[in-house]
Formats: C-alpha cells, structure tokens, sequence
C-alpha cells in the first residue's frame, strides 16, 4: 500500500477558497461509467489537474488531495480506475483492491483519463498528477501526448508501463524518493534514456533519503520535501502552460 490508512496530502503553499467540490460521474470512450471527484477553485489559475491514485483507486486521500489541488488555483478531477470491475463506490480502507488491479488495462487507463482530461478542456492546459502505480501511469499519458500540457508523478512504480517508443510527448516531471525502492535507479536510468531517445522533454528530482510515499501530512520530517514537491509542481505547471 502506498499509504497509510491516516495519511492525507499536506496542503499547497498557496491557500485559497475551493467554490465547489462533489462526486461526479464520467463516461469513458468505450461507454463505461466511472467514479471520479472534482473540485474547483474559487479564484482559478487557469491550469487543470488530473489526478491519478495509486492501486487504492479514488481513495479519500485523493479526493482531499483534489480539495488541496484546488485551494492551490487548480480545476481538479480525481479519478477511480475500477468502473469495469466493480460496482461499489467504496474505497475506503478495507477495499480488495488486488483483484482489481490485476484486470487493469493500460488503454481503458488511458480512455478514462482522457475522458477526464476532456471535462477540464476548454478552460486552460491540462496536467496528469499520478501517486506510485498513478505516477507511472501519469507518465505514460504525458509520454503519449494525449493532449496534456505536462504530466507528473510521484514515486511512480515503472513495473506498470513500458518504455516510450515515439515521442515527443507532453513535458514530464520525475519526483522520487532517493529511499523508495518500488523502483530502481536503473529502472529510471533506462526509462529516462528511453524518453530521451524519443525527444520527449523531462526532469528528475530525486529527494536523498525520503521513502515511498513521502508526500503525506503525517509524516512531519519529511515537511519540507513536501513543500518543495508542491513548489516543483507549481513551477512545472505555470511554465508549460505558455
């Protein structure tokens, strides 16, 4: 599990109002209907944010973390991966949440997030936001285009995707832990060369000593690398949305 049953996001830098917040539904490409949170900004800066949970699907960790992308000026859409395979809308703690992930498809994955990024269009550019196995899955969307401005993701679990074979895609951002070992320095050493044989724009920062899923209120010493992370994430979106 990426988090602990009481994590929750630590808040932006920039806090302002959120005008609304609530459960929605949104329909993929292939006619299925899926879970997703959105939030919107009370004073919006013109950006959109995708936000792509790790294996937990829309965990209440990423509808808070929806809220905080808000207060941060961002139209918000968290999704659910698990429209497909089940029916309830509970992800809390004690969601079995294995079997789920392993009928995952990487193409409903990408049909789902691009019927996300539709809603928030129209509006501003649109950024992929992914946690572990949504870290990876960001990339992969951002590797791919899709319409993205920028992708992004945390600690992303490399296991989930495959190496980009055309590109340019979309401008990508790398934030790890120099501790996790979800995935290895090597593992990012080839993805990173495989992104730069394709021409696809990326940066890395690597936080020495900070452990998966180090972007969590709860875990205080690592405070500052949270707020850092946010800073990063501000400053990506701002300047890829030119």
């Amino acid at each position: 599990m990426c988090h602990s049953t009481d994590s929750r996001p630590p808040a932006p830098p920039i806090q302002g109002e959120v005008a609304t917040h609530e459960q929605i539904t949104l329909t993929s490409a292939d006619g299925t209907r899926f879970m997703a949170y959105r939030a919107d900004p009370a004073e919006p800066n013109g950006r959109g944010v995708v936000i792509m949970p790790d294996v937990r699907g829309l965990h209440p960790f990423y509808r808070d973390l929806a809220m905080r992308f808000a207060e941060a000026g961002f139209r918000t859409i968290a999704i659910d991966y698990f429209g497909r395979t089940e029916e309830s809308g509970d992800r809390g703690d004690d969601f079995d949440y294995p079997p789920h992930v392993n009928q995952l498809k990487l193409d409903q994955v990408q049909a789902d997030a691009a019927a996300a990024t539709a809603e928030l269009a129209g509006d501003g550019p649109v950024f992929t936001v992914g946690f572990c196995m949504g870290g990876a899955l960001s990339w992969r969307q951002g590797a791919e285009g899709n319409g993205l401005a920028g992708s992004i993701g945390f600690y992303g679990a490399l296991r989930f995707i495959d190496e980009p074979t055309t590109g340019p895609g979309a401008p990508l951002l790398l934030l790890r832990g120099g501790a996790d070992t979800v995935s290895s320095p090597e593992e990012f050493d080839a993805y990173t060369a495989a992104l730069d044989r394709v021409g696809t724009e990326h940066e890395t920062h690597v936080y020495e000593g900070a452990p998966h899923s180090f972007f969590d209120r709860s875990f205080k010493e690592w405070d500052g690398v949270c707020q850092d992370a946010w800073r990063r994430v501000l400053s990506f979106t701002e300047r890829h949305s030119a």
